[in-house]
């Protein structure tokens, strides 16, 4: 059963990656769902996703799990808070109890090169220095500050730009001035690269 990693993130939030391995059956057998993906890959990481929060929480509503108009899963009349990322071949779960969390896992394309100037302004490019391991977790970054905001139409570049980024030894530590709405928001985040992907969630 290959949990590739299972920490905690500031005093509330757990979370755990898993490195895809198992058939799909394995998941079904686990959760007790079927997914309606039309795609293999697909099927299998939608089901890896609910069964890292199962994992983390024992007992978790999966059946209860609803999916807003923005996309964002929820679960109806429970105080708990969940993310889930997937990037073939690794899944990624967050579940907190006291408030939203976001998390991220993106697997290392090197596209995302070309492409950073569409997410990260110029400073932010410098501060990445045209590496595409950072390029990814600046991303990774930004995804799961999107995904604890939870109400769509944010700008990447716009409202969510990374003051900070320090990384020793594969880990991360990331500050961003969320700014969608009147007041600007200092956001903290955790991350990991990792052997061909990076990680990061809202601490």
């Amino acid at each position: 059963m290959p949990l590739f990693k299972h920490w905690q993130s500031g005093a509330f939030t757990q979370a755990a990656i898993w490195h895809i391995t198992e058939p799909e059956a394995f998941f079904t057998a686990h959760t007790g769902l079927q997914s309606t993906k039309t795609s293999p890959i697909k099927r299998l990481e939608h089901l890896a996703g609910r069964f890292l929060l199962q994992l983390l929480m024992p007992g978790f509503p999966l059946d209860r799990i609803r999916i807003s108009a923005t996309g964002k899963p929820y679960l109806e009349q429970e105080q708990v808070y969940f993310s889930i990322s997937h990037s073939y071949p690794f899944a990624a779960a967050s579940v907190n109890r006291k408030e939203a969390t976001g998390l991220d896992v993106q697997t290392l394309q090197p596209k995302i090169i070309r492409l950073q100037h569409k997410f990260l302004s110029d400073e932010e490019q410098a501060l990445c220095k045209n590496d595409i391991e950072l390029i990814t977790l600046a991303w990774a970054a930004k995804e799961a500050v999107f995904k604890q905001y939870g109400l769509g139409a944010v700008d990447f570049k716009a409202h969510m730009p990374l003051r900070s980024m320090e990384v020793r030894e594969g880990n991360a530590a990331m500050n961003m001035d969320f700014s969608k709405g009147e007041a600007i928001q200092p956001i903290q985040l955790q991350g990991g690269i990792e052997p061909g992907f990076v990680w990061s969630v809202t601490a």
